[in-house]
């Protein structure tokens, strides 16, 4: 029916009440509206509201006061991908490759960007300008008040999956930083990132140097530098005016999925089950983040402590100066696709389809780790992921639940390897569009599909060459 979003690949409804939960953590709520997996959590920049974007078609409106959804957002025709929530009005992006505006108080559609032919993988909203990135391998710049394109990028190889924006006033050093509008920093699955000029749409600088798609980027607009993350295992430090490759962090043994940049240091979670802190300005690890079963697919930054979220359906707290283990907080059934803070409050989006809502009173509000000595270089070289130790059945689930995941009519609990199959065929050739989900929650979640597969057949699955391709440089369980 036109205009009612799609239920492909919708996962299964996840609804129970808090508990209290072991590890210290304590559940105030479970949001489980949505009748799909949640692919982004934004904040208000007030804290008042949030904003879920889901694989039902949907996005919902929820109050931080008291955790209650207070609209409901509909219209896209398939999944959303991503989200983000400004005080007036909330901006969502969908695989029906169209962007929507809507009004934060009603909950109506003000406005439907139309432009991109193939699925919007993210959006930007900075400097009244709304920036978005496809599958149709370009970026694009929109009035935020007109809905109409203003500016077009075109030049990468494969689709455009991460963005970053530096407006004039961020750039005092740059000459004519006026005219060009600011500078947008995109990120590919063509193992590139580019700087381009706003206001001509001209590409500034090409960043060569990863082997790999790069999945991550943040932008330290100060210094006007890059760091990009990827399916190299690396990550890059870029000097956005020049174009120069200024360091490189080599100790990962996995995929960068997702960076975080506080106070001159770098935070990376890894397909490695690894955080690791770096010092921005040197490339120096100063310490690692363990006790993740699987892969840490996101990364928040609060008062001293850092909060992950993982592929084996966990959250955990960590003293953000000395490395510690604080909390575990358990209770999703699956992958944790975002994570967010406000006050004494985490919030945690899964692919389970479940918002919840987690008690951090308690945990020690530090002040930003000073910067300590840099450690002698490290020797470690461009790792590969091949010989990891294989996954435990237990760090793919919470104990408390038994996800059955659907898409395109297949379940996970009985037929893994055809699910694990159709990931591998969207992941092989990323200039295609992906026919089950998101492109982050494809990558998220071919670890533990491919492991439930693994477990069930006993062995690997024929027909997954994709998921092996050194571009994706997927942990193996056991060896693929």
């Amino acid at each position: 029916m036109p205009g009612r979003p799609s239920l492909a690949g919708r996962s299964h409804r996840v609804s129970r009440p808090a508990v209290r939960m072991g590890g210290g953590g304590s559940a105030l709520r479970v949001c489980a509206d949505h009748r799909g997996g949640i692919n982004w959590l934004s904040l208000s920049p007030d804290g008042q509201r949030l904003l879920t974007g889901s694989e039902d078609g949907t996005a919902r409106l929820w109050s931080t006061a008291d955790g209650q959804c207070c609209a409901l957002l509909q219209g896209h025709e398939s999944y959303v991908t991503f989200c983000q929530l400004e005080d007036e009005a909330a901006f969502t992006c969908s695989a029906d490759h169209t962007i929507r505006k809507w009004d934060v108080r009603t909950g109506q559609c003000l406005q439907v960007f139309r432009g991109h032919t193939s699925i919007v993988n993210r959006i930007l909203v900075a400097n009244n300008q709304l920036f978005s990135s496809s599958y149709d391998r370009t970026a694009r710049a929109w009035s935020v008040d007109e809905g109409q394109v203003s500016q077009e990028f075109r030049g990468h190889r494969n689709c455009v999956l991460t963005l970053a924006y530096s407006a004039p006033w961020d750039l005092p050093g740059a000459p004519c930083a006026e005219e060009v509008g600011g500078l947008l920093v995109t990120g590919s699955t063509d193992g590139t990132a580019k700087v381009w000029q706003v206001t001509s749409g001209c590409c500034h600088q090409t960043l060569r140097g990863h082997t790999g798609a790069v999945l991550c980027l943040v932008l330290d607009t100060p210094s006007h530098t890059a760091f990009t993350g990827s399916t190299d295992t690396t990550i890059r430090a870029w000097d956005i005016l020049s174009g120069e490759q200024l360091r490189v962090f080599r100790e990962h043994q996995g995929s960068v999925i997702c960076l975080e940049l506080v106070n001159r240091h770098v935070y990376s979670g890894s397909a490695d089950r690894t955080v690791k802190c770096w010092l921005a300005d040197t490339g120096e690890r100063v310490r690692t983040f363990a006790a993740h079963r699987h892969s840490v697919s996101a990364l928040k930054y609060h008062a001293g402590t850092l909060f992950t979220g993982s592929g084996d359906a966990r959250a955990r707290a960590f003293d953000a100066r000395s490395g510690a283990l604080q909390r575990v907080f358990r209770g999703h059934a699956f992958v944790i696709n975002c994570i967010q803070v406000h006050e004494q409050v985490l919030y945690t989006a899964s692919h389970d389809g479940a918002l919840r809502l987690w008690d951090v009173r308690g945990l020690p509000c530090a002040p930003p780790p000073p910067r300590p000595a840099a450690p002698a270089r490290s020797r470690s070289r461009l790792f590969s992921n091949k010989g990891l130790p294989p996954h435990s059945p237990q760090s793919l689930r919470s104990p408390e639940a038994k996800p059955v995941l659907k898409g395109n009519g297949i379940s996970s609990k009985s037929r893994p390897a055809a699910v694990v199959i159709s990931l591998a065929n969207c992941l092989e050739d990323t200039s295609e569009e992906p026919k089950y989900t998101s492109f982050q929650v494809l990558w998220n979640m071919s670890f533990v599909l491919h492991t439930l597969s693994f477990l069930s057949e006993g062995g690997g699955v024929p027909g997954t060459g994709g998921l092996t391709h050194p571009a994706w440089a997927c942990p193996s369980p056991g060896g693929w």
